[in-house]
Protein backbone atom coordinates (compact mmCIF):
# COMPACT_ATOMS: atom_id res chain seq x y z
CA UNK A 1 0.00 0.00 0.00
CA UNK A 2 1.35 3.44 -0.97
CA UNK A 3 1.60 6.59 0.89
CA UNK A 4 -1.51 7.73 -0.66
CA UNK A 5 -3.41 4.64 -0.53
CA UNK A 6 -2.81 4.86 3.60
CA UNK A 7 -3.54 8.79 3.42
CA UNK A 8 -6.71 8.04 1.10
CA UNK A 9 -8.37 5.27 3.20
CA UNK A 10 -7.35 7.32 6.52
CA UNK A 11 -9.26 10.57 5.80
CA UNK A 12 -12.47 8.59 4.39
CA UNK A 13 -12.64 7.05 7.60
CA UNK A 14 -12.35 10.11 9.75
CA UNK A 15 -15.12 11.83 6.90
CA UNK A 16 -17.08 8.79 7.43
CA UNK A 17 -16.80 8.27 10.61
CA UNK A 18 -17.43 12.18 11.38
CA UNK A 19 -14.53 13.25 12.93
CA UNK A 20 -14.10 15.52 9.73
CA UNK A 21 -17.98 16.92 10.02
CA UNK A 22 -19.30 18.43 6.67
CA UNK A 23 -18.19 21.91 5.89
CA UNK A 24 -14.75 21.50 7.81
CA UNK A 25 -11.23 22.95 5.93
CA UNK A 26 -8.73 20.13 5.35
CA UNK A 27 -5.51 21.31 6.49
CA UNK A 28 -3.16 19.53 4.02
CA UNK A 29 0.16 20.90 5.70
CA UNK A 30 -1.29 19.53 9.30
CA UNK A 31 -2.11 16.06 7.68
CA UNK A 32 1.02 15.83 6.02
CA UNK A 33 2.60 16.53 9.18
CA UNK A 34 0.18 13.93 10.98
CA UNK A 35 0.48 10.96 8.70
CA UNK A 36 4.57 11.56 8.64
CA UNK A 37 4.33 13.01 4.75
CA UNK A 38 5.07 15.09 2.17
CA UNK A 39 2.21 16.82 0.76
CA UNK A 40 2.02 15.15 -2.42
CA UNK A 41 0.95 11.74 -1.35
CA UNK A 42 -1.78 14.23 0.38
CA UNK A 43 -2.50 15.83 -2.61
CA UNK A 44 -3.34 12.59 -4.21
CA UNK A 45 -5.54 11.18 -1.44
CA UNK A 46 -7.30 14.29 -1.71
CA UNK A 47 -7.85 14.38 -5.27
CA UNK A 48 -9.62 10.71 -4.96
CA UNK A 49 -11.58 12.02 -2.08
CA UNK A 50 -13.03 14.69 -4.39
CA UNK A 51 -13.83 11.79 -7.22
CA UNK A 52 -15.54 10.01 -4.18
CA UNK A 53 -17.55 13.31 -3.68
CA UNK A 54 -16.55 13.47 -0.26
CA UNK A 55 -14.53 16.62 -0.33
CA UNK A 56 -14.90 19.74 -2.71
CA UNK A 57 -11.66 21.93 -3.44
CA UNK A 58 -12.66 25.67 -3.94
CA UNK A 59 -10.84 28.71 -4.97
CA UNK A 60 -8.59 30.40 -2.30
CA UNK A 61 -10.23 28.17 0.26
CA UNK A 62 -8.61 24.64 -0.19
CA UNK A 63 -10.26 21.29 0.25
CA UNK A 64 -13.47 21.11 2.37
CA UNK A 65 -15.54 18.09 3.50
CA UNK A 66 -18.54 18.07 1.11
CA UNK A 67 -21.85 18.61 3.15
CA UNK A 68 -25.04 17.15 0.89
CA UNK A 69 -28.48 19.07 0.72
CA UNK A 70 -31.45 17.13 1.22
CA UNK A 71 -32.18 16.87 -2.47
CA UNK A 72 -28.99 15.53 -2.86
CA UNK A 73 -28.78 12.90 -0.21
CA UNK A 74 -32.65 11.86 -1.99
CA UNK A 75 -30.98 11.47 -5.42
CA UNK A 76 -28.24 9.15 -3.98
CA UNK A 77 -30.68 6.71 -2.36
CA UNK A 78 -32.46 6.88 -5.13
CA UNK A 79 -29.83 5.82 -7.25
CA UNK A 80 -28.82 3.15 -4.49
CA UNK A 81 -32.45 1.65 -4.99
CA UNK A 82 -32.34 1.62 -8.85
CA UNK A 83 -28.95 -0.30 -8.97
CA UNK A 84 -28.45 -1.95 -6.17
CA UNK A 85 -31.59 -4.63 -5.89
CA UNK A 86 -30.43 -5.58 -9.45
CA UNK A 87 -26.61 -6.15 -9.20
CA UNK A 88 -27.85 -8.85 -6.75
CA UNK A 89 -30.65 -10.41 -8.93
CA UNK A 90 -27.49 -10.63 -11.55
CA UNK A 91 -25.23 -12.10 -8.37
CA UNK A 92 -27.35 -14.68 -6.26
CA UNK A 93 -27.40 -17.40 -8.70
CA UNK A 94 -23.18 -17.03 -9.46
CA UNK A 95 -22.48 -17.00 -5.73
CA UNK A 96 -20.29 -19.78 -4.65
CA UNK A 97 -19.53 -20.70 -0.74
CA UNK A 98 -16.51 -18.04 -1.19
CA UNK A 99 -18.53 -15.24 -1.41
CA UNK A 100 -21.12 -16.55 1.11
CA UNK A 101 -18.33 -16.83 3.25
CA UNK A 102 -16.85 -13.67 2.98
CA UNK A 103 -20.49 -11.48 3.24
CA UNK A 104 -20.61 -13.76 6.51
CA UNK A 105 -17.34 -12.53 8.02
CA UNK A 106 -18.27 -8.82 7.09
CA UNK A 107 -21.83 -9.40 8.64
CA UNK A 108 -19.87 -10.90 12.03
CA UNK A 109 -17.90 -7.61 12.57
CA UNK A 110 -20.42 -5.65 11.32
CA UNK A 111 -22.96 -6.91 13.83
CA UNK A 112 -20.20 -7.18 17.06
CA UNK A 113 -19.87 -2.97 15.76
CA UNK A 114 -23.22 -2.26 16.20
CA UNK A 115 -23.85 -4.61 19.41
CA UNK A 116 -20.48 -2.44 20.78
CA UNK A 117 -21.80 0.59 19.55
CA UNK A 118 -18.40 1.52 17.79
CA UNK A 119 -20.27 4.00 15.54
CA UNK A 120 -17.01 4.95 13.95
CA UNK A 121 -16.83 1.61 11.98
CA UNK A 122 -21.17 1.50 10.80
CA UNK A 123 -20.45 3.43 7.62
CA UNK A 124 -17.53 1.30 6.73
CA UNK A 125 -18.47 -2.14 7.15
CA UNK A 126 -21.98 -1.36 5.98
CA UNK A 127 -20.20 -0.82 2.80
CA UNK A 128 -17.83 -3.51 2.60
CA UNK A 129 -21.16 -5.94 3.42
CA UNK A 130 -23.45 -4.69 0.46
CA UNK A 131 -19.93 -4.84 -1.78
CA UNK A 132 -19.21 -8.66 -0.26
CA UNK A 133 -23.14 -9.34 -1.82
CA UNK A 134 -22.68 -7.90 -5.13
CA UNK A 135 -19.30 -9.01 -6.23
CA UNK A 136 -20.68 -11.83 -7.87
CA UNK A 137 -22.18 -10.45 -10.34
CA UNK A 138 -18.56 -8.89 -11.98
CA UNK A 139 -20.08 -5.92 -13.42
CA UNK A 140 -17.17 -3.66 -12.28
CA UNK A 141 -18.47 -0.41 -13.84
CA UNK A 142 -21.53 -1.22 -11.86
CA UNK A 143 -20.12 -1.94 -8.43
CA UNK A 144 -17.61 1.41 -8.47
CA UNK A 145 -20.24 3.48 -9.22
CA UNK A 146 -22.65 1.99 -6.05
CA UNK A 147 -19.48 1.83 -3.96
CA UNK A 148 -19.04 5.48 -4.83
CA UNK A 149 -23.15 5.93 -3.75
CA UNK A 150 -22.52 3.90 -0.43
CA UNK A 151 -19.75 5.87 0.27
CA UNK A 152 -21.28 9.01 0.53
CA UNK A 153 -24.14 7.45 1.99
CA UNK A 154 -23.04 5.69 4.73
CA UNK A 155 -21.62 8.69 6.64
CA UNK A 156 -25.65 9.79 6.57
CA UNK A 157 -27.22 5.85 7.36
CA UNK A 158 -25.24 5.71 10.09
CA UNK A 159 -27.26 8.46 11.52
CA UNK A 160 -30.66 6.59 11.10
CA UNK A 161 -29.50 3.55 12.73
CA UNK A 162 -28.88 6.01 15.95
CA UNK A 163 -32.54 6.20 16.09
CA UNK A 164 -35.27 4.39 17.94
CA UNK A 165 -34.84 0.19 16.64
CA UNK A 166 -32.46 1.14 14.10
CA UNK A 167 -29.52 -1.51 15.46
CA UNK A 168 -31.83 -4.01 15.21
CA UNK A 169 -33.64 -3.03 12.11
CA UNK A 170 -30.05 -3.32 10.26
CA UNK A 171 -29.37 -6.50 12.29
CA UNK A 172 -32.85 -7.77 10.82
CA UNK A 173 -32.43 -6.70 7.42
CA UNK A 174 -28.48 -7.63 6.65
CA UNK A 175 -29.17 -10.80 8.19
CA UNK A 176 -32.08 -11.77 6.37
CA UNK A 177 -30.57 -10.51 2.71
CA UNK A 178 -27.60 -13.06 3.47
CA UNK A 179 -30.03 -15.80 4.19
CA UNK A 180 -32.32 -15.31 1.19
CA UNK A 181 -28.86 -15.39 -0.83
CA UNK A 182 -27.91 -18.38 0.34
CA UNK A 183 -31.84 -19.65 -0.11
CA UNK A 184 -31.57 -18.42 -3.96
CA UNK A 185 -34.79 -16.55 -3.09
CA UNK A 186 -33.98 -13.79 -5.75
CA UNK A 187 -36.84 -11.98 -5.79
CA UNK A 188 -37.51 -11.89 -2.12
CA UNK A 189 -33.76 -10.77 -2.01
CA UNK A 190 -34.36 -7.48 -4.76
CA UNK A 191 -37.27 -6.98 -2.87
CA UNK A 192 -35.68 -6.84 0.39
CA UNK A 193 -32.80 -5.10 -0.69
CA UNK A 194 -34.75 -2.32 -2.05
CA UNK A 195 -37.38 -2.12 1.02
CA UNK A 196 -34.13 -1.61 2.82
CA UNK A 197 -32.59 1.46 0.96
CA UNK A 198 -35.77 3.16 1.09
CA UNK A 199 -36.69 3.03 4.72
CA UNK A 200 -33.36 4.21 5.40
CA UNK A 201 -34.01 7.11 2.75
CA UNK A 202 -37.10 8.00 4.46
CA UNK A 203 -36.03 7.49 8.04
CA UNK A 204 -33.07 10.37 7.13
CA UNK A 205 -34.98 12.75 5.53
CA UNK A 206 -37.72 12.71 8.02
CA UNK A 207 -34.40 13.18 10.46
CA UNK A 208 -32.89 16.20 8.69
CA UNK A 209 -36.56 17.98 7.84
CA UNK A 210 -37.17 17.72 11.66
CA UNK A 211 -34.08 18.97 12.49
CA UNK A 212 -34.93 22.10 10.14
CA UNK A 213 -35.12 25.03 11.57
Amino acid sequence: MTVADSATDEMRRRILAGELADGTPVRQDALAEELGSSRIPIREALSRLEAEGLVASYPHRGYVVTALSRDEIKELFELRAMLEPELLRVAIPRMTEEHFAEAQAVLDQYTANLDSEDVHLWGELNTRYHLALYAASERRKTIEIVRSLLVNTDRYTRLVITLDHGVDSAKDDHGGLLDLCRRGAINQAVALTRDHIQRAEAGLLDMLDNQAP
